[in-house]
């Protein structure tokens, strides 16, 4: 080794003995003294949390800062500016702030400080006393990609507090900013849409998944936990009736009606049980025993249909032409492709707080309610009613793989949520995909079906002659035969001949699908296609 680098080496080991010495010896004591008069602090440097932004770069969550003087009285941002422009002495604190306040509350989330139990319990990353965390939405699912490290300084301070000088500081790591495939443009659409009716809307891109709006009301301003923390307007959300801390997108469980009709086609023609030639006859109403189990059209107007195909039924929602082939397809074959579509389970979506819904099945009756699954509950399954739960995301993911060709894409909101799989092709593992084996017969039966809906003669009346050519699905289903309750739904893609969007309404206890939820989807196209 060249003698230049020996003395080197010495003189850096020399160095560090000496510096080591100097401050455990010499002037151990003195810090020593210090820290028993209670003259060195520890100061927990916060992070900037990174920023949540939409898929155009417009910020949807960023923050700003508060300033305090040294007797913790709250200063003007000009105000703080100046003092520490002059050599006074102040303290920062970040502050949280959403832009588009109640139009994306539950999307974003908000942010409180840590519980015990989270402190205790947390897998993700390490969390301290005094943390302030993502609580829900995206801000508790990328928690710890926002949140950055926190730094510490060491202090020494004067009799009276204030600060003397620094000893040791560790700068505090920001938090990594988060781009989202949301859509401002379509989210303030869909909110201004819905209005006042309490249910929700999706948007999202059926070839890859990508979620460009996703809404529910009544919502929150995430502002009051943070820049404009107010304890009062806390409170009267959490005791308020219509639950509006409540993402019903994607944590509501919902009849859905005629919406499912997509499903039990699919199993009809996949399992051979139908065919597009299979005919039923529309006779308004079927009895077994003491039950009755009426088509729409004869329910409200008294009229039947005469022979209906599944175009035909798709096209008229024609509730006894899905009796007679959830008979002959059986309850088995449609719980099985209600499992392949993503129903009874969550979608995947990165956001927490996402449930199942739930698929009813002879076995479970059996064990839950002691009773034998009858023909009867076949029939519910298949027009979407009796105990069958969705979720507004479910419908639109169902929506999503008719319109996709038979290819079902998890839900997302970061675009970087899917990684490369070794045992998939890269396209198909980093879009998120599944190709589900449908044959193109079935999926071009239902979108022609679908088609037919929204033109002259279907259901989607709102929607005859609308430009672009849109294809749909009505559903009102019912929660309470007695008050009359029912669920409004209407999902939809287009355009027809190569699907880019899907939108998914459900108005709860909100009328009919094509009355109510389909002029609320048709106002989010017009109001988007007119900027």
């Amino acid at each position: 080794m060249p003698s230049f680098f020996k003395w080197l080496i010495v003189f850096t080991f020399g160095f560090f003995l000496v510096r080591s010495f100097d401050l455990m010896i010499l002037r151990g004591k003195y810090f020593r003294k210090l820290a028993d008069e209670n003259r060195i602090r520890k100061i927990i440097l916060t992070p900037a949390r990174g920023k949540i932004m939409d898929r155009n770069g417009e910020n949807i969550a960023l923050n700003s800062v508060k300033y305090f003087d040294e007797n913790n009285k709250e200063l003007g941002r000009n105000e703080g500016l100046k003092l520490e422009s002059e050599g006074g002495k102040t303290k920062k604190f970040w502050v949280r702030e959403y832009p588009l306040g109640k139009t994306l509350g539950h999307l974003t989330g908000y942010l409180s400080e840590t519980s015990e139990e989270e402190i205790k319990n947390s897998k993700k990353c390490i969390l301290f006393a005094g943390d302030t965390i993502g609580k829900s939405g995206v801000e508790q699912y990328y928690d710890c990609l926002l949140r950055g490290e926190r730094g510490e300084q060491l202090v020494e301070t004067g009799a009276n507090g204030e600060t003397i000088r620094v000893i040791a500081e560790k700068q505090a790591k920001a938090g990594e900013d988060l781009l989202l495939t949301i859509d401002s443009k379509w989210q303030k659409a869909v909110a201004e849409s819905l209005e006042s009716n309490i249910g929700a809307v999706v948007v999202l891109n059926p070839k890859n998944g990508e979620i460009l709006a996703l809404y529910s009301f009544p919502s929150f301003d995430p502002e009051i936990f943070t820049k404009k923390r107010d304890e009062a307007a806390i409170n009267k959300l959490l005791n308020d009736q219509t639950f509006p801390f409540l993402n019903r997108a994607i944590s509501g469980a919902f009849h859905p009606g005629s919406v499912f009709k997509p499903v039990v086609a699919t199993a009809g023609l996949e399992e051979g049980k139908i065919t597009a030639a299979t005919e039923f006859e529309d006779t308004g109403v079927i009895k077994i025993g003491e039950w009755q189990f009426t088509n729409w059209y004869w329910t409200d107007y008294g009229k039947t249909e005469g022979q209906v195909n599944l175009v035909k039924a798709i096209r008229r929602s024609n509730d006894i032409y899905f009796y007679k082939a959830g008979e002959e397809t059986g309850a088995k074959f449609i719980l099985k492709w209600a499992k392949i579509f993503g129903f009874g389970k969550k979608t995947g979506i990165d956001l927490p707080a996402e449930i199942n819904g739930f698929l009813p099945s002879p076995e479970w009756k059996e064990k839950a309610k002691g009773e034998k699954w009858f023909l009867g509950n076949t029939y519910h399954l298949s027009i979407g009613q009796g105990d069958l739960t969705v979720t507004p995301l479910q419908i639109a993911v169902e929506t999503a793989v008719i319109a996709n060709n038979g290819t079902k894409c998890t839900p997302h909101l970061n675009p970087n949520f899917c990684h490369s799989d070794a045992e998939t092709s890269v396209e198909e593992s980093l879009s998120c995909c599944q190709n589900l084996n449908i044959k193109p017969e079935t999926i071009n039966l239902i979108k022609q079906g679908m088609t037919e809906a929204c033109s002259e003669g279907g259901t989607g009346f709102p929607f005859f002659n609308f430009n672009p050519k849109v294809a749909c699905k009505t559903g009102t289903a019912e929660i309470n035969v007695n008050t009359k309750d029912t669920q409004a739904w209407f999902t939809l893609f287009y355009p027809v001949d190569n699907p880019e969007i899907v939108i998914t309404v459900l108005l709860e206890r909100g009328g009919s699908g094509a009355y109510d939820a389909a002029p609320v989807a048709k106002k989010i196209i017009e109001l988007v296609n007119s900027e």
